[in-house]
C-alpha cells in the first residue's frame, strides 16, 4: 500500500516535497538507503535533478531519468515499472548499464549520440533482453534527450520510453495473416479460376447433355451435347420453352417435375423423351434439381440402353418359352409313351374280345374285359397324377381334420409298405383344420409312403409327423409362401436319400430314379401339385445315405372340420330311380352313356348340347329334379355359369358338375354351394350310379337284383 505521505506534498519535509505524487516509484526513493550513493541524501539533491525527477514522476507516461554523465543514475516513474519485471525491487539509482545489462551494447551507441546533441526518436525498436523479466524478444519505442545544467554542461538523460511488443506482435499477427488471407484469396481465385476452367470444359466436352432453364422452363443455356445428342443447335434452344420438345405422353410428369423443382425437390433418374430435330424421339434419364434460382439438370441418353434392356427382355422371354417347349415335348413325350401303351392293353383285348365273340367263344371273356377295364384305370389314374401336377385337377375341399385322416388311412399304409417297414405316426395334439380334398390328400400320402418303401429296399423306419407351424416373414419367403399359420405332415425315411441334383428334379413329370416299369415319374409332381393347389407347399430334405424328409405346408382354416365321408363300396344294391334330369354335356358320346346307364335306372333324361340349350329347358317350366352338366361347354357359357343361371330360374335346383378338371374361370375360387356336387372324369357306372342316388329321391328295387344295369 503507497502511504498517503508521498501523495501529499504537505506531509512530506519540505526538502523531499519533490518526491510528492511519484506513487510507487517515490516510495521506491524513500525506502532505498542514500547513504553510500554518490548522489547522497535526496534532500541535498541539486534542484536541476529534483525538478527534473519530480516532473518524471509525475507524468502518466513511462519515463526514465538517467543522471550524471558518468554514472548515469537510473530513475524511473510508476508508468516505467511494468518493464522492470523483478529487477524494479533494486533498480531505483542504480547505474543504466546495471539495470539493463542485457541491453547496454544496443543502448550505449544511442546514449552517446543523444549526449552528443543527436537526439533520436526510435519507433518498435527490437531489443534482445534476458528473460527474467519476460520474453527475450521485445520491442520498444523511446526518445532519448539530453539534459543540460546552467552552465551548458551535460547533467542527464532524459528518455521517454514505453515496450511496444505485445502490439507489435499482434500486428505482426494481423499482418505477418493479412498476407495468409492475401494468399488465401489469390489461391482461392486461382482454385476458382481452376474450378471454373474445369466446369467450361466439363461443359464443352461433356456426352451428358446439360441445361439451365427457369422454373416456367425457358432454356437459359445448353451445352454442345445437344447438338450431339438432339441435333439442336444453342440457337434453337436458348429463349424457347423446353416442354415444346418433350413427348406429348411426357409433358404432365415433366411439368409437373419443373414445378417440384421450383419448390426446392431434387430428381434423381428421371426419365422422358425428347424430339430429336429429325422428328424421332430420345429417351433421356435426368439429374435435376434447383440452383441459383434456376433449373439446374443433366441428362443421358439412354435410348440404346432402354433398347438393349427391352431386347435383353425379349430374349429372356424367348429362352423361357423355348425352356417351357422343351419342357412340354418332355412332358408329352413322357404321356404318349405311357398312353400308348395303355390304349395297346385297352385295344387289344376289346380286339381280341371281338375275335373271340365272332367265332362264339365267349367262355374266358371276362378275362379280356377285365385287362381292358385296368388299363383304363390306369389311363384315369395317369390323367389324375397330370391334373395334379398342373393344379388343374378337381379338387373337393373340406374342413379336414389331418390327423383323424391319417389315423383312417394307417392299416392301409402298412398293407401298402410291407411287414419290413415299421411305421410310426406322431400326431401333434390339436392340429390346426386343412381345407383339402380329403381323397387327394389320402393319395398323396400314399404316394409319399411308397417313395419312402422303396427308398429302403431292406426295410427302415418311416414316420409320418404333423405340426402346426407358424411362417414368418423369412420362413415364408425360404418356402415360397405368405407370412401367416400353417400345419406340416412330413414323411421321414431312413433310406437311401437324395442328391441334391435329384432333389432339384425330383418335381418335374416323368423324372423318376427308379427301374425302367417301376415308377411313372408322376408321384413327386402329383403331391406337388395337390399342395399348391390347395394353396401350400411341397420341401425335400434329403443327403445321401442320410434319409429323406418331404413335408407338405397346408394353410390352416378357421373353422372345425367336417366329418370325412367313407368312398361307397362297389357293388351295392342298384336302386330303382324317378324324376328327371337335365344333361348338358357337349360330347356326345358321354351324354348317350349317361342318358343310357340313367334311363336303366328309370330316371328321365333330357339331353343338351350346350349351355344355352339347357337354359332354354330350364326356362320352358319343364320339371327338373337334377342339372348334370359338364364343366368345360363351348359356345360361351361354361357348365359353372349354366349352374349359376340355372339357380336364379330354380333356387333348389340340385347340381351335379361332371368335369376331367376345374379351370378356375369355369368352377371359380368359391367351394361348391349346398346341393351342389362333383364327379371327375372318368368315372366308373357306380361312381355315377351312387353320386346320382345320393342327390334324387329313389325308390327300393328287387333286393334280388344285385348287379349293375347293362349297357347295350
Amino acid at each position: 500500500m503507497i502511504s498517503e505521505d508521498v501523495r501529499n506534498p504537505a506531509v512530506l519535509a519540505p526538502a523531499l516535497r519533490f518526491l510528492a505524487g511519484g506513487g510507487r516509484a517515490t516510495q521506491l526513493i524513500l525506502d532505498r538507503d542514500w547513504s553510500d550513493h554518490p548522489l547522497g541524501d535526496p534532500a541535498g539533491w541539486p534542484d536541476i535533478l529534483k525538478s527534473n525527477l519530480s516532473t518524471i514522476l509525475n507524468s502518466p507516461e513511462s519515463m526514465i531519468l538517467a543522471w550524471g554523465e558518468d554514472r548515469l543514475s537510473f530513475f524511473f516513474n510508476q508508468t516505467y515499472i511494468p518493464l522492470l519485471g523483478p529487477r524494479v525491487s533494486w533498480a531505483m539509482g542504480c547505474q543504466f548499464k546495471e539495470v539493463w545489462a542485457d541491453g547496454w551494447d544496443q543502448a550505449k551507441p544511442i546514449i552517446d549520440d543523444a549526449f552528443a546533441g543527436r537526439s533520436q526518436r526510435f519507433s518498435d525498436l527490437p531489443w534482445k533482453l534476458d528473460t527474467d523479466r519476460g520474453a527475450a524478444d521485445t520491442w520498444f519505442s523511446f526518445s532519448y534527450s539530453r539534459i543540460l545544467d546552467a552552465k551548458g554542461d551535460i547533467a542527464g538523460l532524459f528518455i521517454l520510453t514505453n515496450e511496444t511488443t505485445d502490439r507489435v506482435l499482434s500486428d505482426a499477427a494481423l499482418l505477418r495473416a493479412q498476407a495468409d488471407l492475401i494468399q488465401l484469396n489469390a489461391t482461392l481465385e486461382q482454385q476458382v479460376a481452376a474450378r471454373t476452367a474445369d466446369r467450361n470444359r466439363l461443359w464443352q466436352l461433356s456426352s451428358d447433355i446439360m441445361l439451365v432453364a427457369d422454373f416456367d422452363g425457358t432454356i437459359k443455356a445448353v451445352n454442345p451435347a445437344w447438338t450431339q445428342t438432339l441435333g439442336w443447335a444453342d440457337t434453337e434452344l436458348i429463349g424457347h420453352p423446353l416442354f415444346a420438345f418433350i413427348h406429348p405422353d411426357d409433358l404432365a410428369s415433366t411439368i409437373a417435375a419443373a414445378q417440384g423443382i421450383g419448390e426446392g425437390r431434387a430428381f434423381a433418374r428421371f426419365g422422358n423423351r425428347y424430339r430429336h430435330k429429325d422428328g424421332s424421339y430420345r429417351d433421356i434419364v435426368w439429374n435435376a434439381g434447383p440452383g441459383d434460382g434456376k433449373i439446374i439438370a443433366v441428362g443421358r441418353d439412354s435410348t440404346e440402353e432402354q433398347a438393349q434392356a427391352r431386347a435383353l427382355e425379349a430374349a429372356e422371354g424367348q429362352l423361357r418359352q423355348a425352356q417351357k417347349m422343351e419342357a412340354v415335348g418332355q412332358l408329352t413325350g413322357g404321356i404318349a409313351h405311357d398312353f400308348n401303351n395303355l390304349l395297346t392293353g385297352v385295344m387289344g383285348n376289346l380286339e381280341l374280345l371281338e375275335l373271340r365273340i365272332a367265332r362264339g367263344q365267349t367262355d374266358d371273356a371276362e378275362r379280356f374285359i377285365a385287362a381292358a377295364q385296368q388299363a383304363s384305370r390306369r389311363a384315369a389314374s395317369l390323367t389324375q397324377r397330370l391334373l395334379a401336377f398342373s393344379r388343374r385337377q378337381t379338387l373337393d375341399p373340406r374342413p379336414t381334420d389331418v390327423n383323424r385322416l391319417i389315423t383312417g388311412v394307417e392299416d392301409l399304409l402298412r398293407r401298402t409298405v410291407g411287414p419290413a417297414t415299421a411305421i410310426r405316426i406322431v400326431g401333434t395334439p390339436d392340429l390346426w383344420t386343412a381345407m383339402i380334398d380329403p381323397a387327394q390328400f389320402e393319395n398323396a400320402l400314399l404316394n409319399l409312403c411308397i417313395n419312402a418303401r422303396d427308398a429302403m429296399p431292406d426295410g427302415g423306419d418311416l414316420t409320418i409327423e404333423t405340426d402346426n407351424l407358424w411362417l414368418d416373414a423369412a420362413g415364408a419367403r425360404e418356402r415360397d409362401l405368405p407370412p401367416g399359420p400353417y400345419l406340416t405332415v412330413c414323411v421321414t425315411d431312413t433310406g437311401t436319400g437324395m442328391s441334391a441334383d435329384t432333389i432339384d428334379h425330383a418335381f418335374e413329370p416323368f423324372f423318376t430314379t427308379k427301374p425302367i416299369g417301376q415308377g411313372t415319374g408322376l408321384g413327386l409332381s402329383m403331391i406337388y401339385g395337390f399342395a399348391r393347389q390347395s394353396g401350400g407347399q411341397v420341401r425335400i430334405t434329403s443327403e445321401l445315405g442320410q434319409g429323406s424328409t418331404i413335408c407338405l405346408y397346408l394353410p390352416q382354416h378357421v373353422g372345425d372340420a367336417v366329418p370325412h365321408d367313407e368312398p361307397p363300396v362297389s357293388g351295392a344294391i342298384p336302386v330303382k330311380g324317378r324324376g328327371t334330369i337335365l344333361l348338358v354335356d357337349d360330347e356326345a358320346s358321354i351324354r348317350h352313356l349317361i342318358d343310357e346307364i340313367l334311363d336303366e335306372l328309370g330316371y328321365t333324361v333330357i339331353g343338351a348340347a350346350d349351355g344355352a340349350a339347357g337354359i332354354k329347358v330350364l326356362q320352358s317350366g319343364a320339371k327338373i329334379d337334377l342339372l348334370i352338366t359338364d364343366v368345360g361347354l363351348p359356345n360361351g357359357m361354361n357348365g359353372r355359369q349354366v349352374a349359376d343361371l340355372a339357380r336364379l330360374l330354380r333356387p333348389d335346383l340340385k347340381v351335379l358338375f361332371v368335369t376331367g378338371y376345374a379351370e378356375h374361370a369355369a368352377l371359380g375360387d368359391k367351394h361348391l354351394e349346398t346341393g351342389m356336387e362333383l364327379l371327375t372324369k372318368p368315372f366308373s357306372l357306380h361312381q355315377l350310379i351312387d353320386k346320382v342316388a345320393s342327390m334324387m329321391p329313389v325308390v327300393p328295387e328287387d333286393p334280388m337284383l344285385r348287379t349293375p344295369p347293362r349297357l347295350p
